[in-house]
Order: structure tokens, then sequence, then C-alpha cells
């Protein structure tokens, strides 16, 4: 699946605020290296710096695209391609941080469990997931797809997006190996300048799989016709702006000793 790093900056602050929010809870680190699982282009490498900077920190990704806007970004930190669903840390870390990645992996449930195992003692695992298939800015992509218009192009190239578990899975999988574990949702409401910024903001994320999985001329009007869906499930407030619910599933969770 191809990503673009500059689609994704469209809408950056949007994008980071979730990362913020999830950093705000991690606790005071113990020595060595914190790792930015899922990096993209840097955004949530840059807070994790300046938030813990006597800590080693390396960014980790498998998009080539992403990599580099995120070396252009800190040109002084070090930056690896990973495939998350394989990867295990070189060493013990004290903090393994994803910002919306894990959502793209299935079984993601073990490998939290797997990641939370190798960390060091008192290391903190800290976890943002989107939780939103429900949403008319997701379901509305697999309605779509589905049409006849598309079904043909499509052809079971499309693997929907596996629903997140209920958090109590999380915490009865995760709570044997911590000292401390927080899950939480919070639901954003993002105040965009109309209907097509959602669907901007979707080409950058949600939208990739569906986008990827058509026959290049096929993209344009699968994208008219997901956008005509969004106008109407998104109405204008009354400045002209839309709002975009958009809830999230946070998980801290700190390794004993």
């Amino acid at each position: 699946m191809a990503w673009s790093a500059a689609q994704y900056v469209k809408f950056e602050e949007e994008r980071t605020r979730p990362a913020r929010d999830l950093l705000a809870q991690v606790p005071n680190l113990p020595a060595g290296t914190a790792f930015d699982l899922g990096c993209g282009p840097g955004n949530s490498t840059e807070l994790i710096r300046a938030r813990f900077p006597d800590n080693d920190l390396v960014g980790i990704d498998n998009d080539d695209n992403m990599l580099t806007a995120a070396r252009q970004r800190l040109p002084d930190l070090r930056f690896e391609k990973v495939d998350l669903a394989g990867w295990a840390p070189p060493a013990t870390p004290a903090l393994l941080f994803a910002n919306a990645v894990f959502q793209w992996l299935p079984k993601h449930i073990d490998l939290l469990e797997r990641l939370l195992a190798a960390l060091a003692p008192g290391g903190t695992l800290a976890v943002q997931m989107p939780d939103n298939l429900d949403e008319p800015s997701h379901a509305l992509m697999q309605e779509t797809a589905e049409e006849r218009a598309f079904e043909q192009a499509f052809h079971d190239r499309i693997v929907p997006r596996i629903p997140l578990p209920a958090p109590k899975t999380y915490v009865e999988k995760l709570a044997a190996k911590a000292a401390r574990i927080e899950v939480w949702h919070t639901v954003y409401y993002h105040q965009l300048a109309n209907a097509n910024a959602i669907v901007e903001w979707v080409k950058g994320t949600g939208l990739r799989p569906y986008l990827d999985a058509l026959p290049a001329e096929r993209r344009t009007e699968y994208l008219a016709a997901y956008a005509e869906k969004i106008r109407k499930a998104y109405p204008p407030m009354a400045d002209g702006r839309v709002l975009l619910r958009f809830p999230r599933l946070f998980i801290v969770t700190t390794k004993g000793g």
C-alpha cells in the first residue's frame, strides 16, 4: 500500500493532536531507547524528542516516502525501514510509541503483548488507534466500493480494515505484564473547511487501500461517487464548515519490574 507524506501533512495539526494527547500520559522513562513505531513523516517523533531529550530515539516505518520526509524533518535522528508485524526491538527499550499504526495490523493484540514483554522494567508501551470504521467517512468507502459501478473493478481486491476489539480485550491481554494500564476513548470533532476537505483527509489514510486496489483509470470516478456521499453525510454548519467526528482508542501501559 502506497502512502503520501505530502497528503498526510495537509492536516498535520489535526493528526498530531492525538499524538500529543497520548504522549502527555506517558510517565517518566527509564534509561534506554525510545522507538516511534510507524513514525510517518516524523511529526510524532519530533514530539517524543522534545519530551524525552535524554533518551536515544529511533523512528521506524515501512514506507519509503514517509521515511524520506521524516529524515528531512529530523536529519540528526535515525530512521529505519521496518515491517512492524515481525519486528522485535534490538534491546530492552524505554518507550514504544505508536500513533495510528496498529489498526492496520491483523492480530495486533498479540503483537502488543510481545512488545510489552520486550520493554525494560518501568518502560512504557503507548498506543493510539483510530476507532472510526462506523463513521460515515469510512463506512461510505466500502459502501461506494460495493456499488454496481465499481464492484467488478474491485473484484475482491480490497480487504476492509478490521474493527478494533473491545477495550476490555486489551486490558485482559496486557494486564498480566503491566504495572499500570490505562485504556480510554477520545472523540475529536475536527472543524474542516468543507466536505471536500474530508475527502482530502482520508485520501492520506483510510482511502489508500481502496485507491490502490482500483485500476488507475477508475480512481477519479470512485472518488467523485464517494465525495457525493460525503457531502450528504456531512452537511455544512452555519459558517460553511463541516465537523468530522473522529473517535480514537488510547492505551498506555507500563511494564512491571
